[in-house]
Protein backbone atom coordinates (compact mmCIF):
# COMPACT_ATOMS: atom_id res chain seq x y z
CA UNK A 1 0.00 0.00 0.00
CA UNK A 2 0.70 3.42 -1.01
CA UNK A 3 -0.80 6.24 0.42
CA UNK A 4 0.18 9.71 -1.38
CA UNK A 5 -2.41 11.59 0.66
CA UNK A 6 -1.96 12.76 4.14
CA UNK A 7 -2.41 15.37 6.98
CA UNK A 8 0.34 16.26 10.02
CA UNK A 9 0.01 18.76 12.80
CA UNK A 10 1.39 20.95 10.14
CA UNK A 11 -2.14 21.69 9.53
CA UNK A 12 -5.28 19.80 10.67
CA UNK A 13 -3.49 16.59 11.04
CA UNK A 14 -3.33 14.92 15.02
CA UNK A 15 0.61 13.89 14.48
CA UNK A 16 3.99 14.99 14.30
CA UNK A 17 5.40 14.18 10.61
CA UNK A 18 7.75 11.18 12.17
CA UNK A 19 5.05 9.27 14.45
CA UNK A 20 2.60 9.92 11.32
CA UNK A 21 5.44 8.25 9.37
CA UNK A 22 5.84 5.60 12.05
CA UNK A 23 2.53 4.69 12.12
CA UNK A 24 2.17 3.92 8.73
CA UNK A 25 5.52 1.72 8.60
CA UNK A 26 3.61 -0.52 11.35
CA UNK A 27 0.56 -0.52 8.93
CA UNK A 28 2.59 -2.17 5.80
CA UNK A 29 3.07 0.98 3.86
CA UNK A 30 5.89 1.29 1.89
CA UNK A 31 5.39 4.64 0.81
CA UNK A 32 3.67 7.78 2.66
CA UNK A 33 3.19 11.37 1.45
CA UNK A 34 2.58 13.82 3.70
CA UNK A 35 0.41 16.63 2.12
CA UNK A 36 -0.85 18.91 4.44
CA UNK A 37 -3.00 21.57 3.76
CA UNK A 38 -1.85 24.81 2.40
CA UNK A 39 -2.92 27.52 1.11
CA UNK A 40 -1.33 31.29 -0.49
CA UNK A 41 -0.36 32.36 2.89
CA UNK A 42 1.20 28.84 4.27
CA UNK A 43 2.49 26.86 1.71
CA UNK A 44 6.29 28.69 2.05
CA UNK A 45 6.11 27.50 5.76
CA UNK A 46 4.73 23.90 5.18
CA UNK A 47 6.58 22.50 2.10
CA UNK A 48 10.27 22.92 3.90
CA UNK A 49 9.54 21.26 6.95
CA UNK A 50 7.91 18.42 5.48
CA UNK A 51 10.98 17.90 3.27
CA UNK A 52 13.05 17.96 6.02
CA UNK A 53 10.63 15.51 7.89
CA UNK A 54 10.37 13.08 4.83
CA UNK A 55 14.47 13.32 4.38
CA UNK A 56 14.98 12.74 8.10
CA UNK A 57 12.96 9.42 8.30
CA UNK A 58 13.85 8.71 4.89
CA UNK A 59 17.16 8.44 6.68
CA UNK A 60 16.28 6.04 9.26
CA UNK A 61 12.80 4.19 8.25
CA UNK A 62 11.97 1.21 6.07
CA UNK A 63 9.60 3.37 4.12
CA UNK A 64 9.97 6.27 1.76
CA UNK A 65 8.65 9.54 2.96
CA UNK A 66 7.12 12.22 -0.28
CA UNK A 67 7.04 15.43 0.43
CA UNK A 68 3.99 16.98 -0.81
CA UNK A 69 1.31 19.48 -0.33
CA UNK A 70 -2.21 19.64 -0.61
CA UNK A 71 -3.41 23.18 -2.36
CA UNK A 72 -6.70 23.65 -0.01
CA UNK A 73 -9.32 26.73 -0.92
CA UNK A 74 -6.80 28.08 -3.64
CA UNK A 75 -9.06 30.84 -5.53
CA UNK A 76 -8.63 28.92 -9.32
CA UNK A 77 -7.72 32.00 -10.80
CA UNK A 78 -4.34 31.43 -8.65
CA UNK A 79 -4.37 28.03 -9.08
CA UNK A 80 -1.53 27.69 -11.82
CA UNK A 81 0.84 30.32 -9.80
CA UNK A 82 0.91 28.05 -6.24
CA UNK A 83 1.30 24.68 -7.93
CA UNK A 84 4.34 26.16 -9.57
CA UNK A 85 5.51 27.84 -6.54
CA UNK A 86 5.20 24.62 -4.53
CA UNK A 87 6.87 22.47 -6.76
CA UNK A 88 9.58 25.26 -7.07
CA UNK A 89 10.04 25.03 -3.04
CA UNK A 90 10.56 20.96 -3.29
CA UNK A 91 7.21 19.39 -3.00
CA UNK A 92 7.44 15.81 -4.76
CA UNK A 93 3.54 15.48 -5.01
CA UNK A 94 1.21 18.60 -5.17
CA UNK A 95 -2.53 17.51 -4.56
CA UNK A 96 -5.24 19.76 -5.05
CA UNK A 97 -8.13 19.75 -2.54
CA UNK A 98 -11.05 18.88 -5.41
CA UNK A 99 -14.93 20.00 -4.92
CA UNK A 100 -16.04 17.40 -2.70
CA UNK A 101 -19.64 16.81 -2.20
CA UNK A 102 -19.33 17.49 1.64
CA UNK A 103 -17.23 20.91 1.55
CA UNK A 104 -18.30 24.27 0.02
CA UNK A 105 -14.92 24.32 -2.30
CA UNK A 106 -15.56 27.15 -4.90
CA UNK A 107 -16.97 25.68 -8.50
CA UNK A 108 -14.08 25.79 -10.96
CA UNK A 109 -11.78 24.20 -8.99
CA UNK A 110 -11.52 20.65 -10.50
CA UNK A 111 -10.87 22.82 -13.91
CA UNK A 112 -7.79 24.94 -12.39
CA UNK A 113 -6.27 22.05 -10.80
CA UNK A 114 -6.11 20.17 -13.77
CA UNK A 115 -5.19 22.78 -16.21
CA UNK A 116 -2.39 23.83 -13.59
CA UNK A 117 -0.69 20.25 -14.06
CA UNK A 118 -1.33 19.05 -10.60
CA UNK A 119 -0.01 15.69 -9.66
CA UNK A 120 -3.42 14.17 -7.38
CA UNK A 121 -6.93 16.23 -7.92
CA UNK A 122 -8.22 14.80 -4.69
CA UNK A 123 -11.90 13.82 -3.98
CA UNK A 124 -12.81 15.36 -7.15
CA UNK A 125 -16.36 15.37 -6.32
CA UNK A 126 -19.15 14.90 -9.06
CA UNK A 127 -16.51 15.90 -11.52
CA UNK A 128 -17.80 16.63 -15.05
CA UNK A 129 -16.68 14.31 -17.82
CA UNK A 130 -14.99 17.50 -20.24
CA UNK A 131 -12.85 17.87 -16.80
CA UNK A 132 -11.49 14.36 -16.55
CA UNK A 133 -11.56 13.88 -20.13
CA UNK A 134 -8.58 17.12 -19.73
CA UNK A 135 -7.30 15.23 -16.94
CA UNK A 136 -6.76 12.74 -18.83
CA UNK A 137 -4.48 14.39 -21.74
CA UNK A 138 -2.77 16.32 -18.83
CA UNK A 139 -2.12 13.28 -16.71
CA UNK A 140 -3.81 14.53 -13.86
CA UNK A 141 -4.72 12.04 -11.30
CA UNK A 142 -8.27 11.71 -10.00
CA UNK A 143 -8.30 10.23 -6.28
CA UNK A 144 -10.76 7.46 -4.83
CA UNK A 145 -10.93 8.31 -1.21
CA UNK A 146 -11.17 6.27 1.66
CA UNK A 147 -12.19 9.46 3.76
CA UNK A 148 -15.79 9.37 5.81
CA UNK A 149 -17.89 11.61 3.08
CA UNK A 150 -15.35 12.42 0.47
CA UNK A 151 -15.69 9.30 -0.39
CA UNK A 152 -19.52 9.78 -1.37
CA UNK A 153 -18.55 10.26 -5.28
CA UNK A 154 -16.35 7.43 -5.41
CA UNK A 155 -18.09 5.50 -8.12
CA UNK A 156 -18.71 8.39 -9.92
CA UNK A 157 -15.12 9.41 -9.96
CA UNK A 158 -14.37 5.85 -10.91
CA UNK A 159 -17.01 5.94 -14.25
CA UNK A 160 -15.20 9.57 -15.14
CA UNK A 161 -12.37 7.88 -15.06
CA UNK A 162 -13.24 4.97 -17.02
CA UNK A 163 -14.93 6.89 -19.78
CA UNK A 164 -12.19 9.36 -20.19
CA UNK A 165 -8.91 7.39 -19.37
CA UNK A 166 -7.84 9.70 -16.72
CA UNK A 167 -5.25 7.96 -14.24
CA UNK A 168 -6.65 7.07 -10.86
CA UNK A 169 -4.98 6.77 -7.56
CA UNK A 170 -6.21 5.48 -3.99
CA UNK A 171 -5.59 7.22 -1.23
CA UNK A 172 -6.85 8.04 2.98
CA UNK A 173 -6.38 11.73 3.33
CA UNK A 174 -5.27 10.58 6.67
CA UNK A 175 -6.00 12.93 8.94
CA UNK A 176 -5.61 10.68 12.81
CA UNK A 177 -4.07 7.42 13.25
CA UNK A 178 -6.85 5.06 12.90
CA UNK A 179 -7.27 6.20 9.04
CA UNK A 180 -4.28 4.53 7.67
CA UNK A 181 -5.36 1.64 6.00
CA UNK A 182 -3.80 -1.60 4.65
CA UNK A 183 -3.91 -3.23 1.30
CA UNK A 184 -6.73 -5.40 1.93
CA UNK A 185 -8.60 -3.02 3.14
CA UNK A 186 -7.82 -0.55 0.50
CA UNK A 187 -8.79 -2.98 -2.47
CA UNK A 188 -11.75 -3.25 -0.50
CA UNK A 189 -12.21 0.66 -1.13
CA UNK A 190 -11.36 0.43 -4.93
CA UNK A 191 -13.65 -3.24 -4.98
CA UNK A 192 -16.94 -0.27 -3.45
CA UNK A 193 -15.79 2.29 -5.85
CA UNK A 194 -16.54 -0.48 -8.48
CA UNK A 195 -12.99 -0.61 -10.07
CA UNK A 196 -11.66 -4.02 -11.67
CA UNK A 197 -8.93 -5.97 -10.97
CA UNK A 198 -7.53 -4.78 -14.28
CA UNK A 199 -8.13 -0.89 -13.06
CA UNK A 200 -6.63 -1.54 -9.20
CA UNK A 201 -3.78 -2.95 -10.65
CA UNK A 202 -3.11 0.10 -13.14
CA UNK A 203 -3.71 2.27 -10.11
CA UNK A 204 -1.09 0.38 -8.11
CA UNK A 205 1.49 1.50 -10.54
CA UNK A 206 0.45 5.06 -11.04
CA UNK A 207 0.77 5.51 -6.98
CA UNK A 208 4.20 3.73 -7.34
CA UNK A 209 5.28 6.05 -9.84
CA UNK A 210 4.19 9.26 -7.88
CA UNK A 211 5.92 7.98 -5.13
CA UNK A 212 9.01 7.00 -7.39
CA UNK A 213 8.99 3.25 -6.27
CA UNK A 214 8.61 0.07 -8.32
CA UNK A 215 5.23 -1.54 -8.22
CA UNK A 216 5.78 -5.19 -6.94
CA UNK A 217 2.75 -7.86 -7.26
CA UNK A 218 1.46 -8.17 -2.86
Amino acid sequence: MIDLHTHTLFSDGELIPSELVRRAEVVGLRAIAIADHADMSTFEWVVPRIIRACQENNAHRGIHCVPGIELTHVPPALMARYVAECRALGARVVVVHGESPVEPVEPGTNRAAIEAGADILSHPGLIREEDARRAAENGVHLEITARKGHSLANGHVAIMARRTGAPLVLNTDAHAPGDLIPEPFARIVAQGAGLTDEEYAALRKNMARLAGLEEVTP
